[in-house]
């Protein structure tokens, strides 16, 4: 993707991402910047298929600019066992908040499903954003090649359940 921002005329909102949003949140996943050089083979062919969105509580964060609504980035929490398992911005939106917008609203979430941890497997370069976001490191996630050949760190968000 290319260098340039993204300017919204609108605030961001947060709704819950549709069957229809699958090829867009797609298109972030393997566009993200993150994920290049050695780390491309992770998402190369990933998918966040439609079956994907309906069976977990995938939410995206929305802005619209002169051409319409779009999604500028998006999360998805598992409840059981409690993770949450992509979070993704669009590399033209971020710098500008989305991410720790959308760990909010995940937080928010969680304690209202009764959770008190969610945990998270980080790719390597989002290491600093979860711990500036309130994760705390658990360990390591060992390599698991051909998939993902390098260690990953752990966190978790920890909060009281409301």
């Amino acid at each position: 993707m290319g260098s340039r921002t993204l300017r919204t005329s609108r605030p961001i909102t947060i709704r819950r991402a549709e069957a229809r949003d699958a090829r867009r949140l797609t298109r972030i996943v393997r566009g993200s910047g993150a994920y290049e050089g050695k780390y491309a083979a992770a998402v190369a062919g990933y998918r966040v298929g439609p079956d994907y969105i309906e069976a977990h509580r995938v939410f995206a964060a929305v802005g619209s600019d002169e051409q319409g609504d779009r999604i500028l980035g998006f999360y998805s929490l598992v409840l059981a066992p409690p993770e949450l398992d992509l979070l993704f911005v669009a590399d033209e939106a971020q710098g500008r908040g989305i991410g720790r917008l959308l760990v909010t609203h995940m937080r928010s979430e969680a304690r209202a499903a009764g959770l008190d941890r969610v945990k998270v497997v980080s790719h390597c370069p989002a290491e600093g954003f979860y711990h500036r976001a309130g994760a705390v490191r658990t360990g390591t996630a060992p390599a698991n090649p051909p998939a993902v050949p390098w260690d990953r760190p752990e966190f978790e968000f920890r909060f009281s359940p409301e």
